[in-house]
């Protein structure tokens, strides 16, 4: 709560100044950005209204999103970025209603997470989630609307895999991405394993197949094995294609495999856009 007044406190001061904020545009959500999630950390403003948050390992910088005390629909946006004024100094995650999130490397000077497929039409909060020690400067936070963008799925897999620890695994095979564009995304509908208590965290990992090479379009996502982590209340997860991923796949295809998690289907997604009349 002190921490959460100074924040206040610092965005008050610029009114009291005269100082018109910078951050006003409807979809601008850098000021809901004002408290944390371990008492360690801090987070305040500086003068150009830059976000300055000190964070411990998996403590939270928080997005309140409740609008009179009722959590906000955001089916409306499709995504939620973080610009970096520096480039990030550890891998850090952002998390949306503790239901789904996007992880980042070091070194990125700005993370999105994109909403398509998610329910997020009952958002309390949206946490910036370090996996270290850092300081964060962060210049802004926004939404990008989406409300005229339908994605469309084509099930190029379906079964039962369960990877276990790096057990098993399945081929997406080239003819599936015949089709393929660039900006289509590739998604995996899952269940994460918790039988194993000690089992704490899940991951894919997607290959050409045949190579070594992990596919270009969540290489943000990746840790040093070139894995991508999912939570375990997750229940599907999509990389967006680049022009590379699509050439690639349609030489190769996919190998697909993981830690803990039951693969039953993947799917082609491709984006549908509407006019309003």
């Amino acid at each position: 709560m002190k921490k959460l007044i100074l924040f206040l406190s610092a965005a008050l001061f610029l009114l009291a100044c005269g100082e018109e904020s910078r951050h006003v545009d409807a979809n601008d959500v850098t000021l809901k950005f004002g408290s944390t999630w371990n008492i360690y950390e801090e987070c305040g403003l500086d003068e150009n209204e830059n976000i300055i948050y000190k964070g411990v390992p998996w403590g939270g910088l928080v997005g309140n999103f409740l609008e009179q005390n009722m959590p906000s629909d955001l089916s409306g946006y499709e995504s939620v970025t973080f610009e970096f004024i520096d480039p990030l100094p550890v891998p850090v995650q952002v998390v949306v209603a503790n239901k789904f999130k996007t992880v980042g490397k070091p070194g990125l000077t700005s993370l999105t997470c994109y909403f398509d497929g998610q329910d997020v039409t009952s958002v309390n909060e949206i946490v910036l989630q370090p996996h270290d020690s850092c300081n964060i400067r962060i210049s802004n936070v926004y939404l990008t609307p989406g409300n005229n963008t339908k994605w469309v799925p084509t099930r190029i897999w379906k079964g039962e895999c369960a990877f276990e620890n790096w057990t098993g695994g399945f081929v997406l095979k080239p003819e599936n991405f015949a089709s393929a564009n660039e900006g289509d995304k590739l998604e995996f509908i899952f269940e994460v394993n918790k039988d194993d208590p000690e089992t704490k965290y899940w991951v894919f990992k997607t290959i050409y197949n045949t190579t070594d090479e992990t596919l270009e379009g969540n290489d943000s996502e990746l840790n040093e094995w070139g894995c991508a982590s999912v939570s375990s209340t997750a229940t599907s997860y999509r990389i967006r294609l680049t022009a590379k991923d699509v050439e690639n796949l349609r030489k190769y295809g996919a190998f697909v495999n993981g830690y803990y998690i039951n693969v039953t289907q993947v799917n082609l997604l491709r984006k549908q856009v509407s006019y309003d009349e």
